[in-house]
């Protein structure tokens, strides 16, 4: 009818949801951002199988140590090559295909532990655990990597901006996939429900090759350095710079003690879950969904936060809140309240995300991001190289809940040194 207005269309409305989501421009920025959040899926996609590579491995029989073993391996790695790999990238004038490669790389690895236990019987947590072995050195290259990529896709004022919105469109698309995987789990003859899912789910490492190996960002400028410096001069030259950015040295300082705490008690939750509650493969899979499922309106929750009350008000709730989380879950023994107590932590954990990426970011100079997040990542790997070993080690003679314990009171103290850093 005449003067009657038409619906809009369905493709015209998705395109203006969408814009409120990620920028529709041609240009570079905007096209990289797209990129970064369809990675961004990808990732949640194959990362989904994260959860249930412990639970995989003890259901085997692998012991304490195994479970240890699995969170600290990438952590030596790291801890050995993190400084020689971003000096090497700060050399690269284009470091996305380095980045890209190496996380398909690591993704990968889920689809050999599938395929592993065709091939090996009598000794397949040691296979699986030699083929996580290997992904170390990917791994190192990606966790340099990333924080450089992000950076130069963001620029200075847009780092909220784009990692709120890539770690919310990660962590849901993991959640659901969790959910998922855990229903197929309790359906299938064991292991080959563990083969199963653990092959489907890392083809989203195809979808983050296809979509981060075209971020482009502008040639790096590599640092200037001599050719005929020996050794113990260009380490005397490095320490220098590094010694120049005060912040840079702080910052590292304080969340090492609390980033312990954390990979303390990594390990610890899938062998309180198997051991402690008794939990089934789906009632897993629904604690690692509820945890993941908060972080669609955590993350923007928290870049609001930051933006109003400032970050180190945001740095001090989150960070306290998350030190009684492994405390609180030691004394609990029911699913449900576990789950409650999983969601809580997922809301709080976006806010330590976010506000540790931008006060490492915001540290050191631009121009030398790669090596100066080389430092710092190996600052990371050696807190989640001892902190496993240790924490595996003490539930063995202590028990898996006092353990919990523990890495809850080494977070407190993790929080007392960011209550300290940046009072002036």
């Amino acid at each position: 009818m005449r003067g009657q207005r038409k619906a809009p269309r369905p493709s015209l409305t998705l395109r203006r949801m969408l814009a409120g989501w990620v920028p529709m421009g041609q240009d570079v920025q905007s096209q990289n951002i797209r990129r970064v959040l369809i990675d961004g899926i990808g990732v949640g996609i194959a990362s989904a199988a994260a959860p249930y590579l412990p639970v995989f491995l003890t259901r085997l029989g692998a012991d304490n140590f195994a479970i240890g073993l699995l969170t600290s391996m990438p952590a030596l790695a790291g801890l050995i090559f993190a400084v020689p790999l971003g000096n090497f990238l700060a050399r690269r004038p284009n470091i996305v295909p380095w980045y890209s490669l190496s996380r398909f790389l690591v993704v990968l690895c889920y689809t050999l532990t599938g395929l592993a236990p065709f091939f090996v019987t009598n000794y397949t947590v040691l296979m699986i655990l030699l083929i996580w072995a290997l992904a170390t050195i990917p791994q190192t290259i990606v966790n340099v990597g990333f924080t450089v990529v992000m950076a130069g896709v963001a620029g200075p004022e847009g780092r909220f901006y784009l990692m709120s919105r890539r770690w919310s469109s990660l962590g849901i698309t993991s959640a659901v996939v969790v959910a998922f995987a855990g229903i197929v789990l309790d359906r299938i003859v064991f292991p080959l429900n563990f083969q199963i899912i653990f092959i489907a789910l890392s083809m989203g490492g195809l979808l983050s090759l296809a979509f981060s190996s075209r971020i482009e960002l502008p040639p790096q400028q590599p640092p200037p350095q001599g050719q005929t410096a020996s050794r113990i001069a260009r380490l005397h030259d490095w320490l220098r710079v590094i010694r120049q950015y005060p912040k840079f040295i702080e910052t590292i300082s304080s969340q090492f003690i609390y980033r312990f705490g954390l990979a303390f008690a990594i390990p610890l939750f899938p062998l309180y879950y198997v051991h402690v509650l008794n939990a089934t493969d789906e009632q897993i899979g629904f604690i690692a969904t509820v945890n993941g499922a908060v972080l669609l309106g955590a993350y923007f929750f928290w870049a609001r936060v930051t933006k109003k009350r400032g970050i180190r008000f945001a740095l001090l709730t989150t960070t306290l809140t998350i030190a009684f989380y492994p405390i609180a879950l030691a004394f609990t023994q029911q699913i449900l309240f576990v789950t409650l107590l999983a969601g809580i932590a997922g809301t709080f954990a976006a806010g330590i995300d976010l506000v540790l990426f931008d006060m490492v970011v915001s540290s050191y100079p631009q121009e030398q991001a790669a090596t100066f997040v080389g430092v710092q990542q190996m600052t990371v790997y050696l807190a989640t190289f001892i902190a496993p070993l240790v924490a595996t080690t003490l539930a063995t003679n202590i028990g898996i809940p006092q353990a919990l314990i523990v890495a809850g009171a080494i977070r407190l103290v993790g929080f007392g040194a960011f209550a300290l850093f940046g009072r002036a």
